[in-house]
């Protein structure tokens, strides 16, 4: 605990002096500390002392909570973002209210479709998609209330389907579980095979999410062996889609040869399907490439995942989440590698496809942490400055 808080406050301190455009020199005068005994505590190797956190608190221009890494303090801005989830939260646990009229089917399933598609293109997707995720739950759970059939359960499979990766990007994996449960409940319900996959795919993103490495990869390969041989190509797109998530979770639990393979499974089935957006789970040949990046980087094979990045066309996905998900991977890769100029260049790339992801998914924060530790005093300066322009948190 003590060497984790040692290496916090190290990182915080770097990350607010090079904010700050200050160098170690002036740093170090104003709080009455040696050059060296500053960058023994930027990197991790000493903790300071009361009265030195003070000092150097007050030379950065920060709040000694700000080293700290503690919540608001007498006004100032905390450094975390606001939770995002509570509207959908309220939505999600609250009872319906049962009075009033509810919207009609197809009013129903055009704005549910029209919030996976800003979900799936908007660099603004959160604010736009957060404003909207509340209100179509609760109208969704009145609708469930008044009608029956196949139409309802379809729009709800549909809806907690994009309620459960909404909410796992902002960060409420308990959110994303519940999603993911009336997801696959309405897909039941629904009768559609396909929903049923899907739902059994968001099933597996969430144990992902949660660690659950071997769950995420019994879900998925089960689901997937259940739709083998059913016909079509919206049937091969799902089925694809479940195998790559199966090859994640093999490499995750350090199997990479057997996420390799199945990688190569899917690519001719890709290759048939071509680029299909089934259900929004965007799958096709750069899907699949992704992915292959993705297993690269989780087997630690940095090189691989960056020459395999390279040859990739990645705008060519339908999915901006999955465009912004490969450029996050790479400049992981490159960090990884010590190429720390090419990873900020791939973290400006995401940002400019989409401000909000990069503020709030941990390989974000992951990567700039890496780049203020260890680049070149000019990279690192220019990664605090991108950190603190997106109010991202780094500890």
């Amino acid at each position: 605990m003590a060497d984790q808080m040692t290496q916090d406050v190290g990182q915080r301190a770097r990350f607010h002096r090079l904010a700050g455009r200050k160098t170690q020199t002036v740093v170090a005068g104003l709080a009455g500390i040696t050059t060296d005994y500053l960058y023994q505590i930027e990197r991790g190797k000493k903790l300071p002392t009361v009265p030195v956190l003070v000092s150097l608190a007050r030379a950065l221009e920060v709040p000694a909570s700000a080293l700290l890494g503690e919540e608001e303090v007498h006004g100032q801005r905390s450094a975390r973002p606001p939770d995002m989830g509570a509207d959908v939260h309220r939505a999600m646990t609250l009872p319906v209210a049962v009075e009033g009229s509810p919207m009609p089917i197809p009013d129903l399933r055009r704005q549910v479709d029209a919030a996976w598609h800003i979900w799936q293109t908007s660099p603004n997707r959160y604010s736009e998609v957060r404003s909207l995720l509340g209100d179509l739950i609760r109208e969704t759970e009145l609708a469930l209330l008044h009608f029956s059939g196949q139409d309802v359960n379809e729009i709800a499979a549909d809806l907690y389907g994009l309620a459960r990766t909404v909410t796992k990007r902002m960060g409420r994996v308990d959110l994303a579980v519940l999603a993911a449960d009336r997801s696959h409940r309405a897909a039941v319900s629904c009768g559609d095979v396909l929903r049923v996959g899907v739902a059994q795919w968001n099933r597996a993103h969430v144990a992902l999410a949660s660690h659950h490495h071997e769950v995420a990869e019994e879900i998925a390969m089960t689901a997937a062996e259940e739709l083998r041989d059913c016909s079509g190509p919206e049937a091969a797109a799902v089925y694809g889609s479940l195998v790559l998530v199966g090859g994640v979770a093999a490499a995750r639990r350090r199997d990479p040869w057997t996420a390799r393979e199945r990688i190569r499974s899917v690519t001719p089935v890709a290759w048939k399907t071509g680029e299909r957006n089934t259900l929004w789970t965007a799958f096709g040949p750069v899907n699949v490439a992704m992915h292959a990046v993705s297993v690269e980087v989780e087997a630690g094979e940095t090189s691989q995942a960056c020459h395999l990045g390279e040859e990739l066309d990645y705008e060519q996905s339908p999915s901006i989440e999955r465009r912004v998900a490969f450029l996050l991977e790479q400049a992981r890769s490159h960090q990884q590698r010590g190429d720390h100029g090419s990873a900020l260049v791939l973290l400006h790339t995401a940002e400019r496809e989409a401000p909000k992801d990069v503020a709030y998914r941990p390989v974000a924060h992951e990567v700039l942490r890496g780049l203020i530790q260890r680049a070149s005093r000019t990279t690192a300066k220019e990664a605090a400055r991108m950190a603190q322009r997106l109010d991202m948190p780094l500890a």
